[in-house]
Parts: structure tokens; sequence; C-alpha cells
């Protein structure tokens, strides 16, 4: 519809400029329309007059009132004012609206897809969590930001890859495997000093034990050795664990990257020839420098220490450049708010390199405040000093968890009460949608029970929605693609949500002031039709955030 008006809005420009009532001969390339937070200055308005003022050497009223008097015979438009300084407010006849609910029936789940990132393939890489324990809740969180981002950039129409980046080297891992062995041998009736670095949580001791009975007991094993068997065993079942969180919480990926693959295929030493033969490394006290205040950083940053190991910045450059040489245009990190101060050294490496800084986005995961009847929730059953995510998808289920992750821009904090999201009722905010959808199918129950019909587009009147909030209901199916576009292209999903609670509240309003199934046949035909349409888009958003379209609640 904002297209069908921009054009007639040019149309009537030329008109203005044919008939001498505007000089500048100029057509802008994009004409802002937005759409007016009170619904009582029409459907959409433009400051276009406003922006034309100093190119025309008129008052944007002036302006105004020759583009409206052109635009007074369109069919497009039934009412047209102008407003304040200038601006003009269009109410598009109900005709307009028509065409966007045979769209949403013709289309039906591709209802709201489009093509603007075609020809870009992006990368997300979200969870990524240390394969040295169980899932919490912060991940979670990072899980359904990344997962929904890649939902809807492909709806957008971009090609995108999700990937899990498996921290499989450096001391985090060598933890692991000292804290199994350690509790291994406490199984085996030693006295113990645990480490004080060690992971320490109930967990592993479960690993302890089933290495035990799957391994023995190690005593042929020099100190090293078990550590790393300890350590592979532990990063394999703790990466089980985490796989099948993942699956119960509908997240898929198409490809686990391993960081020790890095260093068997020697990446990263090649990546770090590449930085001295640009000249953009250097050694000092006996480490190898990256020279990323050269490009934004605040300072330089090791590559390699002094006592020859590798910092993790390392394998991140080897990591990020091979992104890219995979042949992504674009790529996306979701990472935990406490790595904000990791962001600038990673665009500066990429700037350094000669790659655009801008083609990494970083999407920040605040942290969740768990609660229970609005009381923290401290700790965890298993983990010991965190929540698991399994732990909070066995009480509340998949749907209500995504959903509720969703609620909230990915960088502010996010409180998540878990009796609030097992409410059957409409302070949920997830049932309240979920609700909207079934209400609908029980729509359609009842008619087929009344052996009313399937309303078919080539025979619905639908001068029969003439109601205002009738209207307002296809004006807001009609946002829904240019919504999927704002939150592509912006990385929001949260955008999704909030549509899905206007939709469900303008729906669900609607429902209890006016009957569906009436006497007139021809109305009831429309009505159907339309909360049809609305069940089509209520399904099509749920289903970009992972959360189910319940037929029956």
């Amino acid at each position: 519809m904002k297209e069908q008006l921009r054009q007639a809005i040019k149309t009537a420009l030329q008109q203005c400029y044919d008939n001498g009532s505007l000089s500048s001969g100029e057509i802008p390339q994009e004409i802002q329309l937005e759409v007016p937070k009170n619904p009582d200055h029409g459907d959409f308005a433009s400051n276009l007059a406003m922006t034309m003022a100093k190119a025309e050497r008129k008052a944007p009223r002036q302006i105004a009132t020759a583009l409206v008097a052109a635009l007074q015979d369109n069919p497009l438009c039934a009412e047209i004012e102008i407003a304040g300084p200038g601006f003009i407010n269009f109410r598009l006849a109900p005709s307009c609206w028509y065409g966007v609910l045979d769209q949403v029936m013709r289309d039906g789940d591709q209802y709201g897809r489009s093509q603007v990132g075609s020809g870009t393939s992006i990368q997300v890489e979200f969870v990524s969590a240390n394969p040295t324990g169980p899932l919490h809740i912060g991940h979670g969180r990072g899980a359904v930001v990344g997962d929904a981002v890649a939902a809807v950039l492909q709806a957008a129409g971009f090609e995108v890859q999700r990937e899990y980046y498996v921290n499989d080297a450096g001391n985090q891992v060598k933890t692991l495997g000292r804290s199994i062995l350690m509790r291994l041998r406490e199984l085996q009736g030693e006295t113990i000093e645990f480490p004080e670095d060690g992971y320490q949580a109930e967990y592993v001791r479960e690993l302890a034990a089933k290495l035990r009975r799957e391994k023995g007991e190690l005593h042929d094993l020099s100190e090293e050795a078990a550590i790393e068997l300890c350590a592979r065993f532990g990063v394999a079942e703790v990466l089980d664990w985490i796989a099948t969180d993942l699956k119960a919480f509908g997240i898929h990926f198409d490809n686990w990257y391993s960081e020790k693959s890095l260093y068997d295929r020697h990446l990263v030493d090649a990546e770090l020839v590449k930085l001295k033969e640009k000249g953009l490394s250097f050694e000092q006290d006996d480490a190898l420098w990256l020279r990323t205040t050269e490009y934004g950083d605040d300072k330089d940053r090791v590559l390699i220490k002094s006592d020859g190991s590798y910092t993790y910045f390392a394998s991140d450059v080897a990591y990020h450049m091979e992104k890219f040489e995979r042949g992504f245009d674009r790529v996306i990190d979701v990472w935990g708010a406490d790595h904000h101060g990791y962001i600038p050294r990673m665009k500066a490496m990429l700037a350094g390199l000669g790659h655009p800084p801008e083609d990494l986005e970083v999407l920040l995961i605040q942290m969740v405040n768990l609660l229970r009847d609005g009381q923290p929730v401290i700790m965890g059953k298993r983990s010991g000093n965190f929540i698991t995510l399994r732990e909070v998808i066995d009480e509340v289920g998949s749907d209500a968890c995504r959903f509720f992750f969703l609620m909230r821009r990915c960088d502010s904090q996010l409180d998540f009460d878990l009796e609030l999201a097992k409410q059957q009722s409409t302070d949920n905010p997830v049932y309240y949608v979920q609700y909207a959808h079934a209400r609908v199918c029980s729509i359609n129950r009842n008619a087929s029970a009344a052996g009313i019909p399937r309303p078919q587009t080539e025979t619905v009147d639908f001068s029969r929605l003439e109601l205002a909030e009738e209207l307002a209901l296809v004006r807001q199916l009609a946002r829904f693609e240019e919504l999927i576009v704002g939150a592509a292209l912006n990385y929001e999903p949260h955008r999704v949500v909030f549509y899905l609670q206007d939709l469900a509240a303008q729906f669900h309003s609607y429902y209890n002031r006016q009957r569906v199934l009436v006497d007139d046949p021809a109305t009831t035909q429309a009505r159907l039709y339309l909360v049809n349409c609305v069940r089509i888009v209520l399904a099509n958003a749920l289903r970009l955030l992972g959360v189910s379209a319940p037929e029956q609640m």
C-alpha cells in the first residue's frame, strides 16, 4: 500500500510541475511515509512538502496545498488533509485494503517474505558456549536471539548459515579435564585437594562416574595423558548435552566449527604470517602483538604470549578471517554483554587486514533475571551456581521460554518470571498470542459444524468489512512484510514479538465486540475470510520466533 501511495504522489508531483503550481521539477527517489501514532490522523503521513521547501522556495503548506489538489481525484485516497507546518495525512479508501486480504490468503505461509536480501550471504554465529558445562539461561537467550535473527533474515531473502563455534582448545578445556580427573580419583577412594580454579558443580562428578564406567580408572596413564583423555571425554559429553538441550529448544545449527581444528589445520599460524607480511604485528617483551591502535582500538593486543602460548584473540583472528574466506558477505556474532570490550579489537583486526569492519556485526545479550512470583531464583539443582537452560525449558516449556527471551531488545536486561510464563491466562504474553490463533481455529470448527462453507476469494464480498476495527486489522496485516524487513535489516527480532502482541490485542478486541458467524451469510463469509488471514499471519510470525501456533488451548 505504501508503494502504491508513493507512486500516486510522484504522479501528482509531475502534474504540479506540468501545470506550473510547483517549479523545481524534482521527483524524489524515496518519499517518506509513516504510520501516524494517532489513527485519527489517517493511514499514512508524509513530510514531503517540508523537504521540498528549499528547492521550491515556498512555504511547506503551499507545496502541500498544490499536491493535495493534484491528488483529489485519485481513487486510492478517501481523505487527504494538511496538518501543522505542512504534513500531509492520507486516509485510503477501504476498497484499497481488500487486496491485502487476497494476498495473505494467496501467499499463505509465505506471506510476509520478500527478496530484499537476495544475493547476500550472512553467517550468524551464536551460543558458542564453552563445552565445559550445561547451558545456562543466559546462553538460552543468546540462542533464541541468534536463531530468530537468522529466521527474519531468511524471511527477508538473505542466504543464512547458523554456526556454533566450539571452544575446544585452550585452558578452560584443560581445566575441565583436570577437574574430572580429580573427581575420578575421589571415586577411587583417594583424598584429593581440588584445584581452586576447577569446575566444582555436580555435573563434573557425573562426568567422572561415566568416564570410570566406560574408560576405567586410568592408572596406566601419565598425569598429562590422563588430563587430556578426561578433557576430550568431558568435551564430547558436554557437547552432547548442549546439542540435546538445543534440540529441545528448537535450535538447529548448519555447522559446528571446532576451534581446535584451526590449530590442527595450521590456520592460526597462517593468519599470523599474513599479519606479519602486512606489517600489522610486532614483537615486544618476548610476545607477539597486533597493531590494533592504528584502527581505533584503545591499545595493541597480544597474539602470542611470552611463554609461547596463543591467546584466544589469535584464534579469533584466524576464525573470523576464515569466515569471510568461506564467502560470507556479512558475519553476525551473538555475544554476552560482558564481551563488549572485545568488539573494537575485532573490528580493528578486520580493518587492518583490509576488510570492511562494518561487515562484522556483534549483538550483545544482556543478562536474564530469573524470578518466581517476583522473587529472584538463585541456585540451580545440578549446576550448583547457576540455573540451567534445561531446567527452565522443563518447567515452562520451549514456547514460553523462547517468547519471553525475545520480549525485550537483546541489549536490555530481561526479567523472566517462571510463574507468569506457566499461567494459562491473558496475563501471560505468549498464551495471549497463541490463544488468538486457537480462537480462529475454534471459529472455523464452529463454522464447519454449522455447515458454513470456507470462504473463497472469488465469492467474498469484501465491502461487508466496513467497521473501523476490521479495517484496522487489515492495515496491521499489511504491515507484516515491512515489519520483517525492518527486523532483519536491524537485527531486531523483538519487533516481531511486539507486532504479534499488537495484532493479538486487536483481534481479541474485535472478537469480544463482534460476532464472526452472524445471520447474514455474506457478512459471515467476509469476517471468516478476515479472521483466517489474521490466523495465517499469527502463525507465520510465531514460526519466525520458533513458537508453535496451537489450534486448541
